[in-house]
């Protein structure tokens, strides 16, 4: 138990930018209810925040359902955890996922969970890992219900992460079709959080550092993702919706103000 709260508390600090060392983060995937496409998107996104050392892949394996699945395991260094369906209708995964994180939460081998899954049933579970200090990436279906959805920090819809022959822009993410200004602007919930984002970071001149805007947005909606809007960093979408003015200073340091702040 003490071993778990004291990686925990690494984990804190990571979070926290002060970066140490990469974490080790546990990756969960039921493989009942979500594609195998966006596997590679998915392990490329976690490279961002350190290294995958666990890969745990569950579901019932004698299904013909899961045979897209079984064809990324070897080429992904992936674990197949076996499941059966000991009774017709029932999803005997859920329980198997879930005390697999449990072990895995107490092992003091992991800093960080990814759970790839749409079913809103793991809510619970991110809740109890998240109270332990440790960060929970979800990665779903855009079909995945709304309450999973916010409990995780982030949640990025796996159709974003799917490679499309066509995203040749550096600033776009694989596969997800880029919002335009407009449709940015249309959104109200985007535009008021980048807003607020914004007078919470500035200083007296109204200028804000772009790094204190996405650690605010971060802290204060773990569920959000630049890449949910067709974009790799939260820089590139407050470009995009042209609602701030922007200035570089020393060549590489960001800093934006809202006009009308």
């Amino acid at each position: 138990m003490a071993a778990a709260f004291t990686v925990s508390g690494m984990c804190q600090s990571t979070l926290g930018g002060n970066v140490q060392e990469a974490k080790r983060i546990a990756l969960l995937i039921d493989c009942d209810n979500v594609s195998h496409t966006a596997i590679e998107g998915v392990l490329e996104e976690l490279a961002k925040h350190g290294t995958v050392n666990v890969r745990h892949a569950h579901g019932d394996w004698n299904n013909p359902s899961l045979s897209g699945w079984a064809d990324k395991l070897h080429p992904h260094a992936i674990r197949p955890m076996q499941q059966f369906a000991y009774t017709k209708g029932k999803n005997a995964t859920d329980s198997a996922m879930i005390i697999d994180a449990m072990d895995l939460l107490y092992s003091g081998n992991v800093d960080a969970f990814a759970l790839m899954t749409s079913d809103s049933d793991f809510t619970p579970l991110v809740l109890r890992i998240l109270e332990s200090g440790f960060p929970v990436y979800g990665f779903g279906q855009k079909k995945t219900p709304k309450p999973f959805v916010d409990s995780c920090s982030p949640f990025i819809y796996i159709e974003n992460l799917v490679s499309s022959p066509d995203s040749e822009a550096e600033s776009s993410s694989p596969g997800s079709p880029r919002r335009n200004r407009t449709k940015l602007r249309q959104d109200s919930a985007l535009v008021k959080l980048l807003r607020t984002a914004v007078d919470q970071a500035a200083d007296d001149d109204g200028w804000a550092n772009m790094g204190q805007v996405a650690s605010y947005i971060s802290n204060n909606n773990s569920s959000f993702s630049s890449i949910n809007y067709g974009y790799k960093r939260v820089s590139d979408l407050i470009k995009a919706t042209d609602l701030f003015e922007i200035e570089l200073r020393n060549g590489t340091a960001m800093y934006i103000r809202d006009p009308k702040g």
